[in-house]
């Protein structure tokens, strides 16, 4: 069986050793293939999965698909911890060592600008959600005379404004709070990230998503900005913020990768 080149990052050189028993895509361990002043942190995968036609089918596979992120995101979490990794998008794959120079050579000064405005730095995912209130019951079902039908309508009317006034309420207070959140946290990080709200039935959490964002944060500064983001979370009934990283710096790479979140 032939194996292809599955490519997860690109960095510079790094002495710090991976873990030994750290496996990849397809179950194999990744190693460093190394080109002038660059790394290439690369496995081997199954042409049978990987060539072009057999990926393309595979990516509309969603199990398959999940599985594959999330080994992929295995190596970039384990090279975030040692280095500054610039992160390729998933599925990046060359026929061989060959063809993975060939791309280094090609996109050398463009991963260098990115390295060096990347390095000594970690993305932290900060989310803000409107907690769901339990559905109130409707109104009672049991026969009765009709004007006790006509006052429980009218009651459960009224109960049913002001649940709506209720989460109109919480809906703005969760959207200032979010907007104030992110100004404090931009002025804190170097740069940040709005990405389109997330949607529930697909990410699986609970509220609806309000702010979703990514911070740009010198890793020294790490422990800092988890505090702020405590702090500020404080004195939010109905508001849940959800915080997630360290990552690598995906939000930031530009063309080179495509967040995936599903580990994050």
């Amino acid at each position: 069986m032939t194996a292809l080149r599955y490519v997860y990052a690109v960095c510079r050189p790094f002495r710090s050793a991976l873990q030994a028993q750290l496996t990849g895509v397809a179950g194999a361990p990744p190693k460093q293939l190394t080109h002038h002043g660059l790394v290439a942190v690369v496995s081997t995968v199954p042409e049978a999965d990987f060539a072009e036609a057999p990926l393309r089918a595979h990516l509309e596979d969603l199990d398959w698909l999940t599985v594959t992120a999330r080994a992929h995101q295995q190596v970039i979490d384990a090279l975030t911890a040692v280095t500054t990794p610039l992160p390729l998008r998933l599925g990046t794959v060359f026929r061989d060592d060959s063809g993975v120079r060939t791309m280094m050579e090609a996109r050398e000064q463009d991963f260098l600008r990115v390295l060096d405005r990347l390095e000594g730095r970690v993305e932290w995912g900060v989310k803000v959600y409107v907690e769901r209130e339990p559905t109130e019951t409707a109104e009672p079902t049991a026969p009765g005379p009709p004007e006790h039908a006509v006052g429980s309508g009218r009651d459960y009317l009224r109960r049913r404004r002001m649940q709506t006034r209720a989460h109109e309420d919480v809906w703005q207070r969760a959207t200032e709070f979010a907007g104030r959140l992110h100004e404090t946290l931009s002025a804190f990080g170097e740069e940040a990230r709005l990405h389109a709200p997330q949607n529930a039935t697909l990410s699986g959490a609970s509220g609806q998503n309000v702010l979703n964002a990514a911070y740009l944060v010198p890793r020294s500064d790490s422990e800092e900005f988890v505090e702020l983001v405590d702090r500020e979370k404080d004195d939010a009934p109905g508001i849940r913020v959800e915080l997630t990283g360290p990552w690598a710096a995906y939000s930031f790479t530009g063309e080179f990768a495509e967040e995936s979140e599903v580990d994050r």
